[in-house]
């Protein structure tokens, strides 16, 4: 069974060598989705969601409720949402690529918009990917193993 576990609650340490995935999209519709298309594909992370900018960036800088790294790791990998209240996607990212604590963190932009200019702001800001949120659950499974192989299954190598 995966360890795949999201929300920001808990209060359990997690498990050493454990892959932190934080997800920052303030739709419960499209975090359930995304947590049961991460179980359908044994996928082995730990989820995390925050539900918008400020959450997001106080997550990163380990404040107030995320100050424990033991139970709120730092990610591996950021899926972050364009379309939120507080700040949007795009701000977070501009945020994250000024700070240079977390400038190794891959962050792939998991949106709706098909827009040409939110992909181009995105890419230019320094996003690694930018994927539109498939229709379908099983587009959605496809779509979240190959965030996996292109972006976890680097994270879980040990390094040299």
């Amino acid at each position: 069974m995966p360890r795949t576990r999201g929300g920001s609650g808990g209060a359990r340490a997690l498990p050493a060598g454990s892959i932190t995935v934080l997800h920052i999209d303030d739709d419960p519709n499209d975090t359930e989705l995304l947590k049961a298309a991460a179980r359908r594909a044994n996928i082995d992370c730990v989820l995390r969601n925050v539900e918008d900018g400020e959450q997001a960036i106080a997550y990163l800088s380990g404040a107030g409720e995320f100050a424990n790294r033991s139970h709120y790791s730092m990610p591996s990998l950021i899926l972050l949402d364009l379309k939120m209240p507080r700040a949007t996607g795009l701000e977070v990212l501009k945020w994250i690529r000024a700070n240079r604590n977390l400038e190794a963190i891959p962050v792939v932009i998991l949106s709706g918009s098909e827009l040409q200019d939110d992909i181009q702001q995105a890419y230019e800001i320094g996003a690694n990917s930018y994927l539109i949120k498939p229709l379908g659950f099983e587009a959605l499974v496809s779509m979240v193993r190959n965030i996996e192989t292109v972006w976890l299954s680097q994270a879980s190598r040990p390094r040299a």
